[in-house]
This record gives C-alpha cells, structure tokens and sequence, in this order.
C-alpha cells in the first residue's frame, strides 16, 4: 500500500481527481465548486510534499501562496470591482521573485534582472488573463487542465519530481472538474476561488522550474498561450461536452508544444 501511495499517478493523478469530484458536487449548492482546484493540490501536498512553513523553502513558499490565493477568493468574488484584475496581476508578479529569490541571486545581475522580470512577467500574465475565464467554467476547466499538465509533465521531463506533480495535480482536479460539467451538461460555479489558485500556482511552478532545472524559457511561453486560446468563441448552443472538446484540444495545443520544447532541449 505504502510504495501504492508513493506512485507519481497516484499522488499526482488518481486521488486529486477524486478529491476534486468530490468537493466540486458538494460545494456546487453553495456555488463554490471552484475550490475543487485547492482540494485536489492540497492531496498532492500531503502525499508528495507537506505542509510545514520551516523551512521557507521555494516550494513550501507555492504551497502556502496557493492556500492563500484559495482563501481571498471567496471575499474577492463578493467585491466586485473592475481594478482587481491588474492589482491581483502586479501582486503575483512580486510573488514570483519572492519565490525564486534565492535562485535568482545565485545568478550574474544581468540574467538575475532578466530571469526575475521575466518569472514577474509569466506569473502575472497568468493571473491577469485566467482572470477574464472565471466566468467561463468550461473554458477555465478545459484551461487548467491543458496548463497544469503541461506544466506537470514539462518539469517532470526536467527532473522535478515535486513540482511535476503539483502541475499535474492541478490538471487531475482540473478533470474532474470538467466530467462532472460534460456528464451533467451544466456548468459549474467558478470564480475566482477556481482561477486565483489554478493561475497562481501553475505561473509559480512553471518559474521555479525554469529557475532551478534545465526547463528552457520558451516552454513557458507556449504554457502562456493557454489562457488566450481558451478565450475562442464557442457557441453556447452546443452541449457542454462538445465544448469541453473542442476548448480541450485547443489548450493542449499548446501544452503540447510547452512539453515538447522540454523534451527536445539539452
């Protein structure tokens, strides 16, 4: 059971997803599937990593800001207010440099101003264009699927074990977010307790493994693609799991291409 549990599809994929199932049928009513996202990651921490704050270290620092995001969710989503979307973006940007900080030093100043203006750069874009999905649950669950097992797979290829699995992760309770809107032909709630973590966690993973393995930088920008691509029009006519597919096959265009770029690097 104990080398069971330890199994990267277990941790990463099986049990995320059932955990997602889960908490996304039961919080519906309350309109707060969207924390199906946290549910699902927070296994995976428990299985694969922990939840300890000392020491501080960079993936510790994405676990907790990913808890965090969770937790402002929910009054974000009562606070309507047009200027969030830049100020959440700007704020996930200084996150990015705070986790790879120790990294970033490591490095000449040139390539320490450019990795660390770029990490800001990817983490807010994240943040500022998962923002504008959190009214399109189909199109954010198709999103984070493709985005967080692209990212998964890129930084296990890269040999980061932990944070390949936090991406992938991500994309199971992604999944089981999906099923349950293709099986029910309806829609979920989604909002920001859905987006904010999802974008947030994925934009900080992609960066520490850009920063600490041999992930190239171009990687990421085909992830970067995934959040626009997701915003094509699709007809509301059509039965959600049509839209599933075809938002699906769009988005893991370009985590395809993310995976293959680490694949083929050096």
């Amino acid at each position: 059971m104990h080398e069971l549990l330890n199994h990267t599809a277990i941790q990463a994929g099986v049990l995320p997803f059932i955990a997602a199932l889960i908490i996304a049928e039961l919080f519906q009513r309350l309109r707060l599937s969207g924390l199906a996202i946290i549910a699902g990651f927070a296994v995976t921490v428990y299985l694969a990593s922990d939840f300890d704050f000392e020491p501080l270290t960079a993936n510790r620092k994405i676990i907790w800001l990913g808890i965090s995001a969770s937790a402002i969710a929910i009054p974000l989503t009562l606070l309507t207010w047009s200027y969030w979307r830049p100020i959440l973006a700007l704020l996930a940007a200084g996150t990015a440099v705070w986790v790879t900080w120790h990294l970033l030093q490591k490095q000449s100043i040139a390539d320490e101003l450019i990795w660390g203006a770029g990490c800001a750069a990817y983490v807010g874009w994240m943040i500022f264009w998962f923002d504008g999905l959190q009214n399109k649950p189909v199109a954010a669950g198709s999103a984070g699927l493709a985005l967080g097992i692209g990212t998964g797979m890129a930084a296990l290829i890269c040999a980061s074990a932990v944070l390949g699995k936090f991406g992938l992760a991500l994309g199971s309770a992604s999944a089981a977010y999906l099923i349950i809107q293709a099986v029910t032909n309806s829609r979920l709630s989604c909002g920001y307790s859905f987006t904010l973590p999802l974008s947030l966690i994925a934009g900080l993973v992609g960066c520490l493994a850009f920063v600490s393995t041999r992930q190239p930088w171009y990687s990421l920008l085909a992830l970067g693609l995934v959040p626009l691509v997701a915003n094509i029009p699709i007809s509301e006519k059509w039965a959600v799991w049509l839209q599933t597919l075809v938002l699906s096959i769009v988005t893991f265009a370009c985590a395809g291409g993310a995976v293959y770029l680490a694949w083929q690097h050096p």
